[in-house]
């Protein structure tokens, strides 16, 4: 069975990726087998892999931090945004079109759904943990009917979640008992500890 630790944040820019890169190189260094993953990564800062296919930078330095080598699976959904509340929508390193959210949520839901349990096959065949990055906040309310980055990943990977909350920002114990209090009971047994950031 492939292992995995998931990081999921109060909020955005709370730090997640420094310390997923962090947990990728920590993992590789005992001799593990380790894949980065983000699901779904909203950024105009990109990477192209060896066989030509476009993901996050974020995925790409975890890959390098992780001792492997990048590829698509690690980050099959990419959204790049152009302005006018549009985004780029970029599928296992391809462009699929441009789409405003409202067509994106609408559309692309199930297709998504299938990218990250595809993405989630083909890594379990050649690693033996992942480290799994969430984006924003797991209790968006009014996302999370057709959410595809937080607990639906933790939910079909079958991971624990660690919860980080950035210090800088203020109100950072409001915003892990909000968090917290917000979460369903399934998904809240999930989270197994709190990381206090400082380093976003």
């Amino acid at each position: 069975m492939l292992k995995g630790i998931m990081l999921q944040g109060t909020a955005s820019d709370v730090g997640k990726s420094v310390i997923a890169t962090a947990l990728c190189r920590i993992f590789a260094d005992k001799g593990y087998r380790i894949a980065p993953f983000k699901s779904q990564n909203m950024s105009t800062y990109t990477c192209v892999t060896r066989d030509g296919k476009e993901i996050a930078r974020s995925q790409w330095i975890q890959a390098e931090a992780a001792k492997t080598e990048a590829n698509v699976y690690m980050n099959p959904i990419l959204l790049k945004p152009r302005g006018d509340q549009t985004s780029e929508v970029v599928f296992f390193g391809k462009t699929v079109g441009t789409f405003s959210g409202k067509e994106y949520r609408d559309d692309f839901y199930e297709q998504g759904l299938q990218a990250i349990k595809r993405s989630l096959s083909e890594l379990k065949k050649t690693y033996d943990v992942l480290v799994i990055e969430g984006a924003g906040s797991p209790v968006e309310i009014n996302l999370n009917d057709r959410e595809l980055v937080n607990m639906k990943v933790a939910q079909l990977a079958d991971v624990p979640v660690l919860l980080v909350a950035g210090i800088e920002r203020g109100g950072v114990f409001a915003s892990i008992v909000g968090t917290l209090e917000l979460l369903h009971e399934a998904d809240r047994a999930r989270v197994k500890g709190i990381i206090i950031n400082k380093f976003l």
